[in-house]
Order: structure tokens, then sequence, then C-alpha cells
């Protein structure tokens, strides 16, 4: 049997679909015109499921993918047990993690109310500023927080900065960088050894070209 690949819904997931593609797997069918979301592919007996970001590492942990292509942000965003190796980066999606704020407003002197998806990023981020916060989680626009006074500052990706600015914030300090990222589960990097180091190879030789 091949490999079982979880690729991340969205950006990610047209953005991989090339570097595959170099190496001789694709799906049997244009996902665009489809609304499955596990492909068989056209040689090579793997299949391709397209899964949420914050799903692929538990697909990959629990064995129900051998490998996953996901962002660094969704990695470690995810913690947990870690069932999986991180083996590549792909040099694709490439954006910042970054605090923001207000243009020209510093920040309160207290606790900083801070709005943000990526909890336990964030979390870490201002445990290791030794920073008091109070997190608001949102599921998207943060942007729009501190304007509403629903938080002090953001932490979110920033890739050109042009959403900031039209909301009138400013990027301020970078957390980490941002780039798609090939997971393998552990069990698969034993059992199916030469298969996953294969492709790896030929994803090397890809993104270096």
């Amino acid at each position: 049997m091949g490999l079982i690949i979880a690729l991340n819904k969205g950006r990610i997931f047209k953005e991989c679909l090339p570097l595959l593609a170099a190496c001789d797997i694709a799906p049997d069918e244009d996902p665009d015109a489809s609304r499955k979301l596990i492909f068989e592919t056209r040689t090579g007996g793997h299949q391709i499921i397209i899964a949420r970001s914050a799903d692929v590492p538990t697909y990959v942990e629990h064995g129900v993918a051998d490998i996953g292509i996901t962002g660094k942000d969704t990695i470690l965003e995810y913690g947990g047990a870690m069932g999986f190796y991180e083996m590549l980066d792909l040099g694709i999606g490439k954006c910042r993690m970054m605090t923001a704020g207000p243009v020209g407003v510093p920040e309160p002197a207290g606790v900083l109310r801070v709005a943000t998806k990526f909890i336990n990023i964030t979390k870490d981020y201002y445990r290791q500023q030794g920073r008091q916060v109070s997190l608001i989680k949102l599921s998207g626009a943060m942007e729009i927080a501190p304007l509403l006074n629903l938080s002090d500052t953001i932490v979110d990706i920033v890739d050109t900065g042009n959403t900031l600015v039209a909301n009138g914030l400013e990027a301020r300090a970078t957390i980490c960088d941002i780039s798609t990222r090939l997971i393998v589960n552990r069990a698969s990097m034993k059992t199916k050894f030469d298969e996953v180091n294969g492709l790896i190879s030929q994803l090397e030789s890809v993104v270096a070209s």
C-alpha cells in the first residue's frame, strides 16, 4: 500500500499539488470539480486526504495519515503528544506570527488583553516575556478587536500587513516565522521507511530547484 498524505485545505493545498505532481503524486480527479475529501492517486497507490489545518497533525499523530503537510503555526498550536516528526520545510506559504496593535497607542502597563486564535502560541510567547495577559479567543477578523476595545493587542499571522494598515494597526514583535512543513507519523517512519524517505528526498530536490 502507498502513502496516505493529509493536506491542509485552501492555499497550502493548491501550492502543494504542483510539488507533489513533480514527485509523480497527483489526485485521480480534479479536486476543484469534486466534493470528495479523499482521493486516490494516478500512480503509486497513494491516497490524498484534504483536511482542515488543525486536523492534519491529529490525523498524522493517530496514524490515519502517514504524512501531513501543514503550516508551522498549526504545528506549534497543536502541541499535544507530538506523535510525529517534522521533517521538511517546503518553503511555501511564508509569513510571520506577530503581535499588532493600534498605531501610536502604547500597550498598558497592567494586564494585557490579547485577542487571537493561536492561544497556545500566544500563551507561550507572553510567558517567556514574563508578561501577564488575558487571552481572548477569536476565530477570525482579529484586526477589529482593538477597534471595538475588546483587546489591547492581537496575535495573528501577517503576510503583507495590508489588512493591519487598513484597520489602523501596526505590526510590532515577531513571534516566529511561518512556512509549510512536512510531518511524518512516528510508526510510519519505521514501517514505510523507504517510501517516506523516498518522497522526502524527491520533495527536497523539487524545493531546491
